[in-house]
Order: C-alpha cells, then sequence, then structure tokens
C-alpha cells in the first residue's frame, strides 16, 4: 500500500515538468522558435571533408587537363 502514494506523486512530477513546455512554447510566433545553428562538435570535422573534397576536385580537373594535354601533343 506505500507503493502507491509514491507512484502518484511520480506521475503527478512527471505530468507538471511536461505540461508546462507546451503552452510557452505555442504562444510564440513561428519566426521566433527559430534559432540560428549552434556550433557542435563535429563543425570542425565537417569542414575538414568539405575541403577535402573541393580539393579532390581542384586535383581531379588538373589530371583531365594534363591528360588532355598529352592526348592533344600526340602520347
Amino acid at each position: 500500500m506505500t507503493r502507491l502514494p509514491l507512484i502518484v506523486a511520480a506521475a503527478l512530477a512527471l505530468g507538471a515538468c511536461a505540461g508546462g513546455a507546451d503552452d510557452t512554447q505555442a504562444a510564440k510566433p513561428a519566426e521566433a522558435q527559430a534559432t540560428p545553428a549552434q556550433k557542435t562538435v563535429l563543425d570542425a570535422q565537417l569542414k575538414a571533408i568539405q575541403k577535402a573534397k573541393d580539393v579532390q576536385k581542384v586535383v581531379d580537373d588538373q589530371a583531365k587537363a594534363t591528360e588532355k594535354a598529352v592526348d592533344d601533343s600526340g602520347g
């Protein structure tokens, strides 16, 4: 019988926490809810990957240009 009041108290505590968040967010306009992207732990890695892709594209373009020059010269 002592578990029933504990269960009820836990349910009420969880219900009280969840109810307030929905009311405050619904009152704000949609534009105010949109927040700018926040920095994450992965930002540095994502930048490094993008830089590597950009460098690879430059290398590929140079390789194509060199291959074309060799083909044009009759080699």
